[in-house]
């Protein structure tokens, strides 16, 4: 059956590069034996709407045109299928390996080990291994929400989505509608930047916090989306990556070591307490939520509250 399937889909191909002019779907099944045995219209246009998938997949440019008479068609054009040439470099090569191997334990290995295909095709070299071991570090990139892998496409295809988010200061989620721009990883959690329809601002989102399905809605989006350097800041900051201030907290021994990376100074408490001057930035007050009773903030007083009403927001459930 999968040789069958992929004769297929080479046969499709090569009918939408072939042709000069845009082939409707009565056109494409006489062309195609495999078509010509389907048992209904209904079974050929659920084979073929798979098969246009799979190939726009692997990456064929397919447009859909529809002629003066309303019927719609489909063609391939060659320049819009004809990749340069590709050169990397050693350095280069190593990189796309690495990357290639970060996702072989997450979502993505599959999508990773296509991209490397389409590479192969337009000129990687053969006798390049993208799995070799380049080093004593095995790279891993977890991802464990369920609301990856939509949000990965809608980022994609720029398609808009609509899904429940529970701040951390909420006891219920609210439905958010949000123009995708791109999924970034801060301190091992995934985080989505985007466009916020309803609050007509820029805002980022914790996909641990995304409750229930991630739904598509409507046609692609058009507007500008920043560009990458500017979204990674942008989810840097929301996350508390850029400090402009110190707070001074108290951290049971033994715990909390990454506050302990990062602190400016420590100092022993004695009774199984120390005391930590750490950095203070946006979204400092979520993260000392997660060490629980291990951390009690002393200063500033903004702060102590927005962790204080984390807490409350978490014990009512």
């Amino acid at each position: 059956m999968a040789i069958a399937k992929a004769e297929r889909l080479m046969n499709l191909a090569l009918c939408l590069l072939g042709t000069r002019r845009p082939l409707s779907k009565r056109e494409l099944r006489e062309s195609i034996e495999a078509y010509l045995e389907a048992g209904s219209d209904d079974s050929f246009n659920r084979m073929f709407e798979r098969d246009k998938d799979d190939l726009r997949e692997l990456g064929l440019v397919i447009e859909t045109v529809e002629n003066l008479d309303g019927e719609i068609g489909y063609l391939a054009r060659r320049d819009s299928n004809r990749l340069p040439p590709v050169t990397l470099d050693a350095e280069e090569a190593a990189a796309l390996g690495l990357a290639a191997k970060v996702w072989q334990q997450a979502r993505l290995a599959g999508a990773a080990s296509g991209a490397l295909q389409k590479l192969r095709a337009a000129g990687l070299p053969e006798d390049f291994d993208p799995y070799e071991t380049h080093g004593a570090l095995e790279p891993r990139i977890p991802v464990h929400e369920a609301a990856f892998e939509p949000l990965m496409l809608a980022c994609r295809d720029r398609r808009p989505v609509v899904f429940d988010y529970r701040k951390a200061t909420a006891a219920h989620p609210e439905p958010r509608h949000v123009e995708p721009w791109a999924l970034e990883c801060w301190r091992g959690h995934w985080y989505l930047a985007g466009w916020d329809r309803d609050r007509n601002a820029e805002r980022v989102f914790r996909l641990s916090r995304i409750t229930g399905k991630v739904r598509t809605r409507g046609a692609r989006y058009t507007a500008p989306v920043p560009d990458v350097v500017t979204v990674r800041e942008t989810v840097a900051s929301w996350a508390g990556e850029t400090a402009d201030r110190s707070a001074l907290i108290r951290l049971r021994s033994g715990a909390g070591f990454p506050l302990r990376a990062k602190a400016v100074s420590v100092r022993e408490l004695g009774d199984g307490w120390d005391e930590l001057e750490i950095p203070y930035g946006h979204g400092l007050d979520a993260w000392l939520v997660e060490f629980g009773p291990d951390v009690v903030v002393l200063e500033p007083a903004e702060l102590r509250a927005d962790v204080l009403d984390r807490l409350r927001a978490v014990a009512k459930g």
